[in-house]
């Protein structure tokens, strides 16, 4: 007797003996460890979970499978919340979120390989940020942004940062991109802070069901007080820092050595990020940072003083202006700086690309970039660069534009894009504008003079029915 198994591409056939042997190493926790694969035995595992669902101590049954994955995944120590036994929930509520997780779909495809748990995972994180609203942003940055900021900065090697990481969204983004290149799991080394306790249980845990290994360090702190990682210099700083909070200072950063450029106001920490960030990179390294508009003009409080030290120093790579309603929780326009350590390509200019009217709605409410108009953009800025297999770079009227230095001096340093970029090209444009002008006014004229004709007649009519005229 032989048992038919299957992958994407093939078919194969074993003697009972052979597949009684593959089922036995399917079980095997070293198999999945040895290539960084969270692993969950099978005592633990949802198909259990839900062949109980409708019993009573399901609950219980959770905080135990919970217990049993902590065991054999000692990078969860302190990071799952095992406190379903104690859910003050109506009767039978949990067993029913449990049956409702289970028809969930993931794809319609369902030959392919698959990271069923990241997406679960990711599915709820999507969820809750969008249910949620404000609050739900410090756990969750819509995937087009992340995408983006990863396109651009192609961590696909060495350290990779980020000192407000949230549920580690950009860390998964970038183990994505690297695989999507030819790359593996483990080439890039992860390091972590986050402030808020829950949201750093949520980047643990997001991190280790992909098995990704991970620094974040020792606890949740805050990044600018309690420092988690002061002698990093890592490759790449991908961050989406909360905009414009005025209750971070503290009396002992006063003198602190990040401040390169400048003290950063009190009542903003939008360049203690920007500085922050710009400290923790390599000599050879880059940084992709969302933050609001205002970051680039605004000059109260040595802002402005900040960003032209910034500027002067040849630190600002690119400048991406974003559309409208890409968050879950805030309108806030926004816009992606890209700096570095040393420039060593494009010495004294500065990348402006204007994207505000790229996005696509996908609800009344959101928007988000599609992958064709992220890979436009990555590849105007590998082009810019001069990477191999990226084509000749040139300025495009109303989406982007390589500004010299002096220029950026000359606006006072104001980073805004609509003053570099300029309006995008009309087609067709040929007529001179006086002749346009004159076509317009023509029309104009006509149509007054057909108004008025008109006016006249339904007078007309009022009239011989009896109605004075007014």
């Amino acid at each position: 007797m032989t048992r038919r198994f299957a992958d994407e591409n093939d078919e194969y056939y074993f003697p009972d003996s052979d597949a009684e042997q593959l089922a036995s190493e399917l079980e095997d926790r070293d198999y999945y460890r040895a290539v960084s694969v969270f692993w969950v035995p099978e005592s633990a595992r949802w198909e259990n979970l839900r062949n109980f669902a409708k019993q009573a101590d399901i609950g219980k049954r959770i905080d135990d499978a919970l217990a049993i994955i902590k065991v054999e995944n000692p990078e969860l120590k302190g990071i799952l919340d095992k406190r379903y036994a104690r859910a003050q929930l109506p009767d039978g509520k949990l067993g029913e979120l449990v049956d409702l997780i289970s028809t969930i779909g993931f794809g319609e495809d369902q030959s392919k390989p698959r990271d069923i748990l990241g997406q679960v995972y990711e599915y709820f994180l999507g969820q809750f940020a969008s249910a949620e609203g404000k609050r739900g942003g410090q756990f969750y940055t819509p995937a087009s942004i992340v995408k983006t900021l990863v396109a651009v900065l192609a961590p696909h090697h060495g350290q990779v940062y980020d000192p407000c990481c949230g549920s580690g969204g950009m860390f998964v983004q970038s183990e994505r991109f690297i695989e999507a290149h030819g790359g593996k799991v483990g080439d890039v080394s992860i390091y972590g802070q986050e402030a808020n306790p829950t949201t750093w249980r949520l980047a643990a845990m997001n991190l280790a069901i992909r098995g990704i290994d991970f620094n974040l360090g020792k606890e949740p702190a805050d990044t600018f007080v309690r420092d988690q990682h002061p002698d990093l210099r890592a490759d790449f700083v991908l961050a989406n820092p909360p905009f414009n909070i005025s209750d971070w200072w503290h009396g002992s950063l006063e003198g602190d050595p990040r401040w390169v450029y400048g003290t950063p106001p009190q009542g903003n920490a939008n360049y203690a990020w920007l500085q922050h960030m710009l400290y923790h990179l390599k000599s050879s390294g880059r940084a992709g940072i969302v933050l609001a508009n205002g970051s680039m003009s605004s000059s109260q409080n040595s802002e402005g003083d900040i960003r032209r030290a910034m500027v002067d120093a040849d630190k600002v790579e690119v400048m991406i202006a974003l559309p409208g309603q890409l968050f879950f929780n805030t309108q806030i326009p926004a816009c992606l700086w890209f700096l570095v350590k040393e420039k060593r390509i494009r010495k004294g200019e500065v990348l402006f690309i204007d994207a505000r009217k790229l996005g696509s709605m996908i609800s009344r409410v959101q928007c988000e970039f599609a992958d064709e108009i992220i890979a436009k953009i990555a590849g105007t800025v590998a082009a810019w660069r001069g990477e191999d297999g990226s084509g000749e770079y040139a300025d495009v009227a109303g989406f982007c534009r390589s500004v010299p230095l002096a220029e950026i001096a000359e606006h006072g340093h104001v980073l805004t894009l609509g003053r570099y970029v300029g309006a995008e090209a009309v087609e067709d444009d040929d007529e001179a504008f006086v002749i346009k002008m004159q076509k317009l006014t023509e029309t104009l004229g006509e149509q007054m003079a057909k108004c008025a004709e008109l006016d006249q007649l339904i007078r007309q009519k009022l009239g011989g029915l009896g109605y004075a005229s007014q």
